[in-house]
């Protein structure tokens, strides 16, 4: 397991430690990067399909339904 060291405003930690007492909160903090780390990867993806979408269009051809949803199902993973 690592370690990370990293400073917070006073009234962030009294109210983390009141909301998560009785809680291990190295579990809970743990949780939270990981949902952190998967909205900015849902974020990025969700960009990335934007884009590509600008480019579709701009390229002037018509979009196939198969297209739009295979970009969808690949926004949805």
């Amino acid at each position: 397991m690592a370690t990370m060291n990293f400073s917070i405003p006073e009234d962030v930690k009294e109210a983390f430690n009141k909301a998560f007492e009785g809680e291990n909160r190295s579990a809970v903090v743990a949780d939270l990067m990981r949902k952190a780390v998967e909205d900015r990867a849902r974020r990025r993806r969700s960009a990335d399909f934007v884009e590509r979408m600008r480019r579709i269009r701009a390229s002037g051809r018509p979009v196939t339904d198969e297209e739009i949803k295979r970009a969808r199902q690949e926004l949805r993973e």
